[in-house]
């Protein structure tokens, strides 16, 4: 049965169980049976919802992908009556009331949502390995490294054939570092595009996005279409496109002109394989007929990662606070490392964060004077394969350090002190091309065209490549991935059985 529930993508299973040739239950059996067969290994479901999957299954759906199976991220993706941890011991009891609008609109397309996958404590790491759970995330590639994160569970989840699509967000790269590390497309929107209510007008400042991670194209379009609008409210409203993004990817794109970099943005070390995905990316288009040449916005990388991690501070400090006040949580609910970056949240004033958040817009003005001379801009998505699982845990002697830190409240003098661009550079340096995508509010998308083998006697990992379009330009960027998608097709590759 998994053979051929693998076969189907979310848009063919859905039109299955519209022609009845399968019911919503027998598919949504086939997600079980596989998660079952999977999950034990890899973690990413953390939290089942198998009966509440089945009431809904038995019922009439509706919707552009009725009856089919379906999975949240643990993180701002409310289910009324269904603990919603984001990752964190603080909150690993906390039920929501309500749904978030996203939610809604996943449950609106008929999707059966039998689960949430595993996320790391407040999205806040590119490896999912949250301590309230029993065990990390792993990578279906090579269950020794992480699938990336901040959705690593929805990435090993499709990766591994649980489900076709499931859903993810971006606030610093969620979507497209897990998408490249598990060898799946990951389309990040357009800051606006998708809501993040109710209880939020923007998500990090605007930096997060919601959506998902999915083995096709025409699913992720096709999942924008659903889930993409407005809702009451919202800050703005962006511009709706002028046909729906499925119609859309039926045209091949116009010619384009592409300007390309292998250099990090840090200065940091960008590993072979990396590079040699770019290389592969850039002769592939040439054939398709598109201009390529090397080239990259005038944006001071350095200066762009410390206004990152300054946002990325207050909002560890924000949702520590919040967790708190929900809950009562003391210091024990935190991972060491949260409390760390919520210290050094605390550290920052409000004059720092505001002049911080100020510099977004000449980054977003350096990447609109690029895109007038080029229609998207190529890297790779990340500077490194995945990690080991546990290569980056934090060593003990910096563990024990860290707690006199916080038993000192010594947040400020660690900003004196400069231990900042040493967080940056250990942080990112891994990560560093796409974190521009997100302080600029544009859509970016990460495209499976490359595996290797990454080092001496290991198995072929995926390695992505990530363009990023102008603001609202979703459909140029799908465009192009459904003609590369045509043109070296990836859903046939899959991971050995872990």
């Amino acid at each position: 049965m998994f053979d051929e529930y693998a076969e189907h993508d979310a848009t063919a299973l859905a039109a299955l169980i519209a022609r009845r040739e399968v019911s919503s239950g027998e598919v949504l059996d086939a997600a079980l049976a596989r998660a079952a067969r999977v999950n034990p290994t890899l973690a990413a479901i953390c939290l089942p919802m198998e009966p509440m999957a089945r009431e809904r299954a038995a019922g009439p759906l509706d919707g552009p992908f009725a009856g089919v199976p379906f999975l949240l991220k643990d993180m701002a993706q409310d289910y009324a009556g269904v603990p919603s941890p984001s990752g964190s011991r603080a909150l690993r009891h906390w039920v929501p009331d309500r749904h978030s609008e996203v939610v809604r609109r996943f449950l609106d397309a008929g999707l059966v949502v039998f689960g949430k996958t595993s996320s790391p404590e407040f999205a806040l790491k590119a490896e999912t390995a949250p301590r309230v759970w029993p065990q990390p995330t792993r990578n279906p590639w090579d269950p020794a490294r992480t699938p990336g994160g901040s959705s690593g569970g929805a990435a090993a989840a499709v990766a591994a054939g649980i489900v076709p699509v499931a859903g993810a967000s971006d606030g610093g790269g969620s979507i497209r570092i897990p998408a490249s590390y598990c060898g799946l497309f990951g389309l990040r929107p357009s800051r606006g595009r998708v809501p993040n209510g109710p209880d939020e007008a923007e998500h990090w400042e605007g930096a997060s996005s919601h959506h998902v991670i999915s083995r096709s194209v025409r699913d992720s379009a096709r999942m924008l279409d659903a889930i993409a609008g407005a809702e009451h409210g919202a800050p703005f409203v962006i511009a709706p496109p002028p046909q729906s993004w499925a119609d859309a990817i039926a045209r091949p794109p116009r010619r384009l002109r592409i300007g390309f970099s292998t250099r990090s943005p840090l200065g940091t070390p960008v590993h072979a394989q990396c590079v040699a995905a770019v290389q592969r990316a850039t002769a592939l288009l040439a054939d398709l007929g598109h201009h390529v040449e090397e080239a990259a916005p005038a944006v001071d990388g350095p200066d762009l990662a410390r206004c990152y991690v300054t946002m990325y501070f207050g909002q560890t400090a924000a949702a520590m606070a919040r967790a708190r006040a929900l809950t009562g949580a003391g210091d024990d609910g935190f991972e060491l490392e949260t409390r760390i970056l919520g210290l050094l949240g605390r550290a920052v004033s409000a004059g720092e964060y505001v002049s911080r958040h100020a510099r977004w817009n000449g980054f977003s003005h350096a990447l609109a004077d690029f895109h007038q001379r080029y229609d998207l801009y190529l890297t790779p998505t990340t500077a490194q394969p995945p990690n080991r699982i546990g290569e980056l845990d934090t060593p003990p002697g910096q563990r024990r350090l860290a707690r006199l830190v916080l038993a000192l409240r010594a947040g400020r003098l660690l900003m004196l002190t400069g231990m900042v661009d040493e967080l940056v550079e250990t942080s990112l340096s891994r990560v560093p091309f796409t974190q521009l995508s997100n302080l600029t509010g544009t859509p970016s998308m990460s495209v499976p065209l490359h595996w290797a083998v990454a080092e001496e006697g290991g198995p072929a990992l995926p390695f992505g490549v990530q363009f990023i379009a102008p603001f609202g330009d979703e459909a140029t960027l799908l465009q192009l991935a459904a003609q590369l998608e045509q043109a070296a097709p990836w859903a046939g590759r899959r991971p050995a059985e872990p």
